[in-house]
């Protein structure tokens, strides 16, 4: 037997519109059975056409979820790009802001820490941001709450950028005891971190982060958020790279 696609599509409709009660009554056994026949018999001659309907399934949803994205980006940018409560390097002023959520015990953010810091020598015009979001248990918790603490006794961001590097490049699970060694070998004022720590100001900054995340639906890290579009995953150098000149020029390379 052989169809030709208008065939197809008009017993795809009423294959469809058998799922509903009403429409099935108006169907005879006979007729309904001929309808599954031709579907079923053309989309085994035609396998393609389910990796073409997939195919397109997965475009119109990474669409929605770009637009997704945008949007709770445009709706949340103050807490997004300018927030008092984040940590800001590379260049203040800069002409693209690229923000990052990590978790202290997220492998892909460990690998991934080299790729920001390289964009920020390379790319004198870049304004960082980084933001804690802790998602890999209690451990994460705790490392991100001294996180906190350390920026709040830094406002230069040096301190912390130095704190940042070694407990994100230092091996073995981070959490509290881990942060605070290191937050101790850098230089820092322990009791006052110890008493930042119990502060609001820390509940408040993971919330913040965890608030950030929910609109835009993200749930791992590291995460990114550059211009007016979010990246997910360990992309690598050449990529952020790629997004970064998209959000200053609209191209590739600026």
């Amino acid at each position: 037997m052989t169809f030709d696609i208008r065939t197809l599509v008009a017993a795809t409709f009423a294959l469809a519109a058998l799922a509903t009660p009403a429409s099935a009554q108006s169907f005879s056994p006979d007729q309904r059975g001929e309808i599954e026949k031709i579907v079923r018999e053309y989309l085994l001659s035609n396998p393609q056409l389910l990796q073409d309907v997939m195919a397109e399934l997965e475009k119109r949803q990474a669409a929605a979820e770009v637009e997704k994205h945008r949007a709770a980006i445009k709706e949340h940018a103050g807490l997004i790009f300018d927030s008092p409560r984040q940590v800001t390097l590379g260049n203040p002023k800069g002409d693209v802001v690229f923000v990052e959520l990590f978790d202290y015990n997220c492998g892909y953010c460990k690998r991934a820490m080299a790729d920001m810091l390289d964009l920020m020598k390379a790319d004198p015009q870049v304004k960082v941001v980084l933001k804690e979001f802790p998602v890999l248990g209690e451990g994460s918790t705790q490392a991100a709450q001294v996180a906190v603490a350390v920026r709040m006794q830094d406002k230069t961001g040096k301190k912390y950028l130095e704190f940042h590097q070694k407990l994100l490049g230092g091996r073995g699970s981070a959490d509290k005891a881990r942060a605070m060694a290191v937050a101790k070998e850098i230089g820092l004022d322990m009791a006052r971190l110890e008493k930042d720590m119990a502060s609001d100001e820390v509940k408040n900054t993971l919330a913040e982060s965890f608030k950030i995340a929910e609109a835009m639906g993200l749930n791992g890290t590291p995460s990114y958020v550059i211009g007016n579009e979010a990246v997910i995953g360990a992309v690598g150098y050449a990529t952020l790279k790629e997004k970064v000149n998209m959000a200053r020029c609209g191209q590739a390379n600026c």
